[in-house]
């Protein structure tokens, strides 16, 4: 007599096989997502294991794949593979699995497994993908960190690739306002790259952030991965936010995968004059949204995010309902010291001022004491960036 435990462990049983199936073809040679989904929907994940050399084949597989996952090479590697995730801390999400995204099985070749470090469940919250060039001007680094830090302050998820530049200020503007960021990256998710960004991704995964990969661990990282990474990058996403980027670079790529997987497209417009500006201004010629505060991307969100989103903020208190109905995202500013808007007139968002041209520019305006006190608090208000060089820019 089967009494209802043993359905329950038989099916819990099927489960985990079905998962270490979907592992075991995302770690077999020759399957990349689109065959997997092929053999998947005709043999079930639950009889990977079982299927004989002829059902692999005829289920789509090239010959090596098949002798592969016949053999019991599939099998042995996926149990290695699942075992070293869990080692490391993170877990591995399939199609078949509830916390999948769904937004990302809407584009044409999800991949069959996700690999996470972090709070997978943010994955499936709404979040705005933000791209640009690994070599930013300060006008291109100061909007992207203002545009996160602005977004995530609205509890959106800010998601980049955590590359130099554009990325890494994305990430960073989400962090510094306490909001939560998913980085994409094409290596393994024990691999960080570049080096340079490692407290980065500590600091992403602390803060209940998370980090995504479709590569097994250890995948170092080949050029060929990012172009692909792309896709997912904007997948997850409702939009995709174009800083800066060349006429031939992966921001490119990513727009046009956000174009194809029917995502909006906003860009932040640069000076014509600069090379990293080609990219989103001609993205805005084309018909992308022209982006230069939050509020321009915010009032394009479909209804119903927006409105999830509002209520989340006010149930934080982040929203105070004012009289008539209106509600407002901020609270009444101080006005600001004489001095402070002084300075801040001189500097600009596209170029760094140096503080001795400043000192001149401002002399019998300011004193260099009352200059240094201003840029000091500015800085700490993050209304302007120090750059190498004593360099000054504004940040928004």
């Amino acid at each position: 007599m089967t009494t209802n435990g043993d359905a329950e462990r038989d099916a819990l049983k099927r489960d985990e096989v079905g998962r270490l199936g979907w592992m075991a073809l995302a770690l077999t040679p020759e399957m990349g997502p689109t065959r997997i989904a092929r053999a998947m929907a005709k043999l079930g994940a639950e009889r990977v294991f079982e299927a004989t050399l002829t059902e692999l084949e005829g289920a789509g597989m090239p010959a090596g794949a098949a002798q592969f996952v016949s053999d019991g090479r599939a099998r042995a590697a996926a149990e290695k593979e699942v075992k070293q995730v869990a080692e490391a801390g993170g877990i591995f999400l399939t199609r078949e699995d509830e916390a999948y995204p769904g937004r990302l099985l809407e584009i044409y070749d999800p991949p069959a497994v996700l690999w996470v470090r972090g709070d997978a469940a943010l994955l499936e919250r709404p979040g705005i993908a933000v791209v640009g060039t690994r070599h930013p001007t300060p006008y291109g680094l100061g909007m992207a960190e203002m545009l996160s830090r602005d977004l995530a302050n609205r509890r959106m998820t800010i998601l980049s690739g955590m590359a130099r530049g554009v990325d890494a200020a994305a990430h960073k503007g989400a962090l510094d306002a306490g909001g939560k960021t998913a980085a994409v990256w094409g290596t393994g998710i024990d691999v960080v790259y570049p080096k340079e960004n490692k407290k980065l991704a500590e600091r992403i995964v602390a803060s209940g952030g998370a980090i995504v990969s479709e590569y097994p661990l250890g995948t170092f990282p080949a050029p060929q991965n990012f172009p692909l990474r792309n896709r997912i990058l904007s997948g997850m996403s409702v939009g995709v936010l174009v800083v800066e980027g060349g006429e031939y670079s992966g921001t490119r790529i990513t727009a046009r995968c956000a174009m194809e997987q029917n995502r909006d497209v906003f860009a932040v417009p640069g000076n014509v004059t600069n090379k990293s500006a080609w990219g989103p201004n001609t993205l805005i010629k084309q018909g992308a949204k022209l982006t230069a505060t939050w509020e321009d991307i915010w009032e394009d969100l479909p209804t119903q995010i927006r409105l999830q989103l509002e209520e989340e903020m006010e149930a934080a208190g982040q929203i105070e309902s004012k009289p008539g109905g209106s509600a407002s995202l901020f609270e009444d500013e101080k006005p600001m010291p004489e001095q402070e808007r002084v300075v801040l007139e001189r500097l600009r968002r596209d170029e760094p001022v140096q503080l001795d041209m400043l000192i001149e520019g401002l002399e019998g305006t300011l004193g260099s004491a009352e200059i240094f006190t201003a840029l000091f608090e500015l800085e700490l208000r993050g209304r302007v960036k120090q750059m190498p060089g004593k360099n000054y820019v504004r940040c928004f």
